[in-house]
């Protein structure tokens, strides 16, 4: 049980406690960062942060990559009892423009790279704007603060905030099932949560481990990569953009980590670059991790043929941290999401939310301590998700005899491409805005045993399909939306597949697709 009185950046004092001080916590490039270095530049960072005006629950916007600002911010932030929300850097300046509005958030750390969008994001915006910048050369903007220098100006250790077990630590921005982000709020005993059930049980972290992981916005990176190795005195590997097949391979050659916590799209392409290259050395990994989507069975078959690991899937959310439903070692069957991990309860109700028998399909609902509070501004929609002790995953699932959970899709047809939430509705709305298209239907179909985004299309008058329309509504996708949830096949048709009352089947859409990929 967390102690009532908890503040969760001192996952890096704990290791200085331990005698851990000089142990190396974080792998960047060519920079060793030790636990003594981190924990340093973590009371700089509140220090800064204090000077600058930031108050205890104050919400603090972190615009970073897989860089060590990340945690540096994150934890630092969380010292002073004020709140990190840490967003994808990727996103365009309308997203940023959201989450300043919809969280009150006066303080942005970002990256250097991802000024001019921010610039766009405030523009016009009411109140007054602090901006620190980080990882590039020092912005001409006399009001915009370099993190390098800000952190080089304080010295000295900065006692942690004395802040409750159940105050709010951190937000996390999920996607709603009309692509409007919600922000999902975590308290400070949420994290030593998913360190004493998923890292404690599944991974079975020591001091000895080297991890490598991604995305530190996501829940999945976020703990994988820095709130589970900190827990053990273990090392991280952090790596800024997204590596290519190749380079991850090569960035596994070099710091040689133990665990791998990847998506299923990356196993495949990672697979696909190492059939086309020399043999891969992954011998330094004992344990191989996947979740933020279904791993296809030919997907594991093929990892544990080729390299003989055995990659653990699992299931997981924003709401609850990180996973709880995991197959094990010792435990495993390709293509399910494994058992309940120890310290959370899973149970599957149907539409009327009474249970269902075992091989029966419901919803998926779990219940564990490191459930968020609440999503922010979104009251009717916490109360669905929310309730009582029980979490509404979202999740069609069915489990078996053995008590092996199975994923049968989603209760609200969003999909989760390349570990990103897509909306159907919005890439079909966006569609629909092209002079040549009439009507549109998008859903989530295999391909290679990746989901990828199938297009459906009903022209308009006088419009010709084929190859070069088919490209320029990518390209029209990619412009307005993120660059994930454009389009991968375009298909044209005379008619879409409708209930009488005109709501699109998108089932018969996915189902046509597999008929077709069989034959």
């Amino acid at each position: 049980m967390t102690p009532e009185r908890y503040n969760a950046a001192t996952l890096i004092d704990s290791n200085l406690e331990s005698g851990r001080a000089e142990k190396i916590a974080i792998y960047f490039a060519d920079e060793r960062i030790t636990y003594r270095q981190l924990f340093n530049r973590v009371c700089a960072m509140g220090r800064a942060l204090r000077e600058l005006g930031v108050a205890r629950e104050n919400r603090v916007i972190l615009v970073l990559d897989d860089t060590p600002s990340f945690p540096v911010a994150f934890f630092g932030t969380m010292r002073i009892g004020a709140v990190p929300v840490p967003v994808n850097p990727s996103y365009k300046a309308s997203d940023y423009r959201f989450f300043l509005e919809d969280s009150y958030a006066r303080v942005v750390i970002t990256e250097t790279s991802c000024l001019d969008k921010l610039k766009i994001a405030l523009k016009d915006l009411d109140g007054t704007f602090t901006v620190i910048a980080t990882n590039g050369a020092a912005p001409e903007e006399p009001d915009i603060y370099q993190l390098e220098d800000l952190l080089a100006s304080q010295s000295g250790e900065l006692a942690p905030v004395n802040t409750h077990r159940d105050d709010v630590a951190f937000w996390l921005y999920s996607s709603g099932s009309t692509g409007s982000p919600k922000g999902v709020v975590h308290r400070h005993k949420d994290i030593p949560a998913t360190c004493n059930t998923y890292a404690r049980h599944i991974m079975r972290l020591t001091e000895r481990d080297i991890v490598f992981g991604r995305v530190l916005f996501h829940a999945y990176g976020l703990g994988n990569s820095l709130t589970f190795p900190f827990s053990a005195g273990a090392s991280s590997i952090l790596v800024a953009g997204r590596p290519s097949p190749g380079a991850t391979l090569h960035l596994i050659k070099q710091f040689r980590p133990t665990v791998l916590c990847l998506v299923p799209t990356v196993y495949n392409a990672i697979l696909n670059e190492a059939n086309a290259t020399e043999p891969t050395d992954l011998s330094s990994l004992r344990l191989c991790i996947s979740a933020a989507e279904p791993l296809a069975p030919d997907i594991w078959r093929r990892w544990k043929e080729k390299f003989g690991l055995i990659i653990l899937d699992g299931i997981g959310s924003t709401e609850m941290l990180h996973i709880f439903c995991s197959n094990t070692l010792e435990a495993y069957k390709p293509g399910s999401s494994g058992r309940p991990v120890p310290g959370y309860e899973l149970c599957i109700l149907d539409d009327d939310e009474r249970s269902v028998a075992p091989g029966n399909t419901g919803n998926l609902f779990v219940k564990g301590e490191s459930a968020a509070a609440y999503y922010w501004h979104q009251d009717e929609k916490s109360r669905h998700t929310m309730r009582g002790e029980w979490t509404a995953t979202g999740d069609r699932y069915r489990v078996d005899e053995e008590g092996f959970y199975w994923y049968e899709g989603r209760a609200d047809d969003m999909l989760k491409v390349g570990g990103e939430w897509v909306s159907p509705i919005d890439i079909e709305n966006t569609l629909m805005e092209h002079a040549s298209v009439q009507e549109a239907a998008a859903v989530g179909v295999p391909v290679e045993g990746i989901t990828r985004i199938r297009a459906v299309i009903i022209l308009a008058r006088g419009a010709t399909g084929g190859p070069e329309l088919a490209a320029e509504l990518q390209m029209f996708c990619k412009y307005r939306l993120q660059l994930y949830e454009y389009p991968h096949i375009i298909d044209f048709v005379d008619e879409l597949p409708k209930t009488a009352t005109g709501k699109i089947q998108r089932f018969k859409l996915r189902m046509e697709w597999l008929e077709r990929s069989n034959r």
